[in-house]
């Protein structure tokens, strides 16, 4: 170790897989903060289950634009949040597909990404990209793997990042 202060570092880029849960929102909370003192990115990303099939072809593609459309808002509202509060505008990036297959396909192409980051739900087991990650894959990872306490404070949180 170099001693070097966190501001002379290279910079780094921390990926989030966001949805609408508690758990998500801590782990982007602590991946923005990560980014600001070490003066690094945040890639956030939303998934899209698999599309079911559906007989007729026209329903299927409404339903798929209406869950893109879902995410992109997401995406968008939470990257002006992060602007607003840190100054930090992230990468934004939609998939459809399998979680963990998407994820590790996000992380096998893009060799920028330095750490995962994910949030494990404060009551329950883990998440099932948590699972994934955790268990036969956590050895595969072309990064490290960051997993969050969603029952953490804000205050607790903020320390620790």
């Amino acid at each position: 170790m170099t001693g070097e202060p966190e501001e002379n570092m290279p910079s780094r880029t921390y990926m989030v897989v966001i949805d609408e849960t508690a758990e998500a929102r801590v782990a982007l909370r602590f991946a923005t903060r990560r980014a600001v003192k070490t003066n690094g990115h945040v890639l956030i990303l939303a998934l899209i289950p698999p599309a079911e099939f559906i007989q007729w072809g026209g329903v299927q593609a409404a339903m798929e634009e209406e869950a893109i459309a879902r995410a992109e808002g997401l995406l968008a509202q939470i990257a002006g949040e992060m602007m607003d509060e840190a100054g930090i505008r992230p990468a934004i990036m939609v998939r459809q597909g399998e979680p963990s297959d998407v994820v590790a396909e996000v992380l096998a192409s893009d060799r920028n990404v330095d750490a995962l980051v994910l949030g494990a739900a404060a009551k329950g087991g883990p998440g099932p990209l948590v699972s994934h990650f955790t268990g036969e894959a956590a050895g595969q990872l072309p990064c490290p793997l960051m997993i969050i306490p969603g029952a953490i404070s804000n205050e607790a949180l903020d320390r620790m990042s």
